[in-house]
């Protein structure tokens, strides 16, 4: 069914979209468009590249409607799990996989014995050339929720229907969500939560600490009650951050072992690797409700890539939470930028398509006031924006607890309109995605009586 990734974003009525293939696919894989957004995937027609630059073709004049079935010329569900689970990037023989490859194991040898400001150049060195990297688009790539959006459109077009309902994004209609989280990486950090967690307080705002496990420092039972007695979330962070969690898959498996017995230990339900390193087709290993560890546009990461979409998804039966903004350590000491532009122009980006605003800041690179200020700066912004109702300010769990009820509401008609049941459905909003033009506008209907307001 080619049309179920689409069906489980917006969580609308099955029968609305009804899609198929024009041909038979490609046997291989490539880059082509779909109007201005770059695919990767196979097609029934045209050429596809082995790189995202240059003139690539255009399926978009392609899509034609036979009775109500919207006729394409390739799987936008593929293509969706392409990009989302990165598997563009996956080519063991491209350039960049062999740089990444021959980097990653010496400077992970020499890491330990090299000072700081050594590191540091190393890294914006390796990095110089981020500019240069077309796919995914930066600050933030919406290539997954823009070509869905125009599926619907299309969809609704060959049906002669002006609106679609859907279950929204949110619960109590929320425009979008945010979270804050904060990977722990040396005893430095350690011994900096307890103020940490005293400036999060002071704005309101509840945030989760990735703890490395092994090796790095100790995380006694005391330091991790005290975390979560004061409301904050535990997750564990990689096994101990050196690099190598994917370097192999037995390697990998051994190691999920005991990430798996810290899970529990822990008392997490979340997972981050160390430096997002990640390789989402051997996460079934992880005994884990939800994973951080996908960057939206990996240009300033050591594992370039990219999920090309604001929301969250599921990776097997586990709720990826993509990290869609920069972290603060790129932000610093790759970018050199402490204004604070890059981070609140990514949230205008992301709440205009009513996604996840995902941080990470950690507490280690939290020793000078510059950069205490920007982070201070940032929680400023959050709560300018949850106090206008415009975003959701959770707890990473709690979204991957609505993330994972939204899979499994569903639309029934009522009278003249619909009904959303399942767990959950108290918080969960009607809305509907509209004509407009050669776009789609939303609309939220409002709760019911006694029921929450959005942004709460």
């Amino acid at each position: 069914m080619i049309e179920r990734a689409l069906l489980e974003y917006f969580r609308c009525p099955e029968n609305v979209v009804t899609m198929s293939l024009a041909d038979k696919l490609s046997p291989d894989a490539g880059y082509f468009r779909f109007g201005n957004e770059i695919c990767y995937g196979r097609t029934a027609a045209g050429e596809r590249a082995t790189h995202p630059r240059g003139a690539l073709w255009d399926a978009r004049p392609a899509p034609v409607s036979e009775g109500d079935a919207l006729r394409l010329l390739f799987d936008p569900t593929e293509v969706a799990d392409n990009l989302r689970l990165e598997r563009y990037a996956e080519d063991a023989g491209s350039l960049e996989v062999l740089r990444h490859k021959a980097w990653q194991r010496p400077y992970y040898l020499l890491r330990n014995f090299m000072p700081v400001a050594v590191r540091r150049a190393l890294q914006r060195a390796y990095l110089r050339d981020w500019r240069s990297q077309s796919f995914p688009r930066w600050p933030v790539d919406h290539t997954v929720d823009r070509l869905f959006e125009r599926l619907l459109l299309l969809s609704l077009r060959s049906r002669g229907l002006s609106r679609v309902p859907f279950i929204w994004f949110w619960p109590d209609g929320a425009p979008s969500c945010a979270i804050v989280t904060h990977d722990v990486e040396t005893d430095v950090g350690r011994d900096r939560c307890d103020w940490l967690m005293d400036v999060d307080e002071g704005y309101g705002i509840r945030t989760s600490f990735q703890i490395v496990p092994e090796e790095r420092y100790a995380a006694d039972p005391v330091f991790l009650d005290k975390i979560r007695s004061r409301g904050f979330e535990i997750n564990v962070h990689d096994l101990n951050h050196d690099g190598r969690l994917f370097s192999g898959h037995e390697e990998f498996l051994r190691r999920a072992q005991h990430i798996n017995r810290y899970v529990r230990e822990f008392g997490a339900r979340g997972f981050r690797s160390g430096a997002l390193y990640r390789h989402p087709d051997w996460y079934d290993a992880l005994d884990i409700a939800y994973d951080m560890s996908v960057p939206n546009v990996g240009h300033l990461e050591a594992q370039r890539g990219g999920c090309c979409t604001v929301m969250p998804y599921f990776i097997g039966d586990i709720v990826e939470l993509p990290l869609t903004t920069t972290q603060d350590y790129s932000l610093f000491h790759i970018l050199r930028d402490f204004s604070n532009d890059v981070w609140k122009n990514q949230m205008e980006s992301i709440m205009g398509r009513h996604g996840l605003m995902s941080f990470i800041v950690h507490p280690d690179y939290l020793d000078g006031e510059r950069e205490r200020q920007v982070y201070r700066t940032l929680l400023d912004h959050l709560v300018t924006q949850r106090e206008a109702g415009r975003c959701w300010m959770a707890l990473p769990g709690d979204v991957e607890r609505w993330w994972r009820q939204r899979k499994h509401m569903r639309l029934v008609p009522a009278g003249d309109g619909w009904r959303i049941e399942g767990s959950g459905s108290e918080r969960a909003r009607l809305a509907y995605a509209v004509v407009d033009g050669d776009a789609l506008a939303f609309s939220v209907e409002p709760a019911a009586s006694g029921e929450g307001t959005a942004g709460s």
